[in-house]
């Protein structure tokens, strides 16, 4: 089975708040996903650093894309995040990958870096596969 890229950003160019967020989606495979953001001042919290939502957003984001490519819908059971460094500006990268996948439960984690590949946090999320209507 391959991944429907086309629908996969369709259905992530909806995603508003992302959008507004400055994030886009650059690659979409099988159980993978690539996604980008550019940090400015609306994503700094008080102390000059990427809020900590911002970051759970970009790591959702790309979860998303990377759960929904199996051809099930696909929504996050629960999801937690590790903020491993500080950062207030330059370019964010997450990338998604798949732990494991089962016939109605998946598994994902996701890695943000920076332009110089520093880990800034990490990401893992269970999503529920939901049955195609018929």
């Amino acid at each position: 089975m391959e991944a429907d890229n086309a629908k996969i950003f369709e259905l992530l160019g909806k995603d508003q708040f992302a959008k507004n967020s400055n994030m886009r989606l650059i690659e979409a495979g099988l159980g993978s996903a690539i996604a980008e953001m550019e940090i400015d001042q609306r994503h700094l919290n008080g102390l000059g650093s990427v809020q900590g939502g911002v970051l759970f957003t970009l790591a959702d984001f790309v979860c998303a894309a990377a759960s929904n490519s199996q051809g099930k819908v696909a929504v996050s059971l629960d999801a937690s995040i590790s903020f491993v460094k500080a950062i207030s500006k330059g370019k964010l990268t997450a990338v998604a990958s798949e732990i494991y996948l089962r016939r109605t439960v998946a598994a994902y984690k996701v890695e943000i870096r920076n332009e110089e590949n520093d880990l800034i946090a990490v990401f893992q999320s269970t999503s529920y596969r939901k049955e195609p209507k018929q």
